[in-house]
């Protein structure tokens, strides 16, 4: 088969894309033929040698990356029924990467049979990220009288919080970087986008709210652009802080809170990952259901170097997914 190699932390580049041979299932164990493996903002970190410290331990190398498949069973190994053959499934591989690849093998307790309306890309969206917007959401507790403010609202997750937050009624204000990512934040459903690119975004979206206060920030950037949609909160508000992808976590303190008569909580961490699997399952029938259509970026998984450097630069919108080379390549894909 061909997958994706790091055989030397560093740069995009060394992601190599190579023939290995295939992978052979173990007990408990099926090998998955491979339509979608999913690309994680982890994964450049990881591929870097710079993820020390944080929830995933560095690989030894060689290694293959990637952690989100979905693809047809074609193999069993021991003490598996043999009926899981032919069945199309997701599977998070958990600490265990091999994702980038034609094959993948993944234990069978992990796996989830998907239908046939759901394709591949759409199910590895929905069973990393989704899992963990679930989880957010679930805290939240979004309600049709809440305004939720959502940074980078056309990300992976942030696309799924518009969705969700328009499907109970609540008054949706979008950030997001360009002009095409505020449109595809619009045609998500959200009443309001604005491009953090422009110095005066926390004005414009004052004015579009029209003397409404946020009552809810869904805050996965940090940075400035967090701190300015945390100054946004109105009186009894609620923030939700999930990354800081924008250089750091949002700064405040006990008398920010006591002053306008906030809550504040980190709403990952160890508080989910005792619950992941129930997530993974909430996360997928909102797709199966179709209340949920995350954002795509698709690239050849041949290309992966080039989905590690569009994703580090903020050039992707939504999921990034890798795809082997015989299914249909489309860069991108936005809501139906």
């Amino acid at each position: 088969m061909y997958a994706v190699r790091l055989h030397e932390f560093g740069p995009a580049e060394n992601l190599v894309y190579e023939e290995v041979p295939d992978p052979v299932p173990s007990a408990g164990q099926v090998r998955i033929s491979v339509e979608a493996a999913g690309v994680h903002l982890l994964d450049t970190a990881l591929r870097a040698g710079t993820a020390g410290g944080g929830p995933v331990a560095p690989p030894e190398l060689p290694t293959i990356p990637g952690r989100e498949v979905a693809g047809t069973v074609d193999a069993v190994g021991p003490e598996v029924d043999e009926t899981w053959i032919g069945k199309r499934v997701v599977v998070h591989l958990g600490p265990v990467p091999g994702g980038y690849a034609e094959l993948a093998v993944a234990n069978v307790k992990s796996l989830y049979v998907i239908p046939d309306h759901l394709d591949g890309a759409t199910a590895v969206a929905t069973i990393g990220t989704g899992r963990t917007a679930a989880g957010v959401l679930e805290q939240a507790a979004l309600g049709k009288d809440d305004v939720v403010l959502i940074t980078a609202a056309a990300g992976g997750m942030g696309s799924l919080f518009v969705q969700a937050a328009r499907n109970v009624g609540a008054v949706v204000v979008g950030v997001a970087g360009g002009p095409e990512k505020v449109q595809q934040v619009r045609d998500l459903g959200a009443q309001y986008a604005v491009d953090y690119k422009a110095t005066d975004w926390p004005e414009q979206v004052k004015e579009q709210l029209d003397g409404r206060d946020v009552t809810v920030v869904l805050d996965g950037v940090g940075g400035e652009n967090g701190q300015r949609a945390f100054e946004l909160l109105g009186i009894g508000g609620r923030l939700l802080m999930f990354g800081w992808s924008g250089g750091g976590p949002v700064q405040l303190t006990t008398q920010d809170l006591m002053n306008r008569g906030l809550s504040a909580t980190w709403a990952i961490g160890p508080k989910l990952m005792r619950r992941l699997r129930e997530l993974e399952a909430t996360a997928l029938r909102e797709s199966i259901e179709g209340r949920w259509t995350p954002l795509l970026t698709r690239f050849p998984l041949s290309k992966a170097p080039d989905a590690h450097r569009a994703l580090e630069h903020r050039e992707t919108v939504g999921k990034v997914v890798l795809l082997p080379p015989e299914l249909t390549f489309t860069p991108c894909q936005g809501p139906p």
